[in-house]
């Protein structure tokens, strides 16, 4: 199993971490999604099928883009 935790700067409530708890945890694969308002973190779950790229596409769909990481 998998687990990631990211920082999604568009958090700003409840309904957010609904939004982002429903739609990724959609996903086949995904085991577990927790999303807080006040840290803006969310942290997955997930085994095959499931892919980061794929829920990584997904919260870019849904209007929450997890946080880049600026390589230098």
């Amino acid at each position: 199993m998998n687990t990631k935790t990211i920082t999604v700067p568009s958090i700003s409530c409840g309904h957010c971490t609904n939004t982002i708890e429903m739609e990724v945890g959609e996903l086949a694969g995904v085991k577990n999604v927790n999303a807080v308002a006040d840290t803006k973190q969310v942290t997955i779950e997930w085994e095959s099928p499931a892919t980061w790229d794929e829920i990584n596409d997904t919260l870019q769909e849904i209007g929450f883009p997890p946080q880049q990481l600026i390589q230098l």
